[in-house]
C-alpha cells in the first residue's frame, strides 16, 4: 500500500493488505488483442495460470499507452 491508500479506513487498509499476501497475478498482451490483460486469481490456483493462453511481456511505456487508452481486460482465475 502507498501514501494514497491513508484514506482508506485502518480495518480495510489491513484486510487488503492480508488479501494481497494470497494472490498472484500476470500481466501482458497476447496476439490476439491489442489489450492489456491483468490475471489475478488466489495463489492456490496458480497451477491454472499455466493452463491459459501464454502472454507476452510488455514494457512500461506500453502498459501506460494502454492504460490511457482504456484497452485494459482483467481476467479473474479460478
Amino acid at each position: 500500500m502507498n501514501e494514497s491508500d491513508a484514506s482508506l479506513p485502518g480495518d480495510l487498509r489491513q484486510k487488503l493488505t492480508e488479501l494481497g499476501e494470497y494472490l498472484v497475478w500476470r500481466m501482458g498482451t497476447n496476439e490476439n488483442e491489442d489489450l492489456l490483460i491483468v490475471r489475478v486469481g488466489l495463489a492456490a490456483n496458480t497451477a491454472r495460470f499455466n493452463e491459459l493462453p501464454g502472454l507476452r511481456n510488455v514494457g512500461d511505456r506500453k502498459i501506460e499507452e494502454l492504460v490511457k487508452e482504456g484497452r485494459v481486460r482483467v481476467e479473474w482465475v479460478e
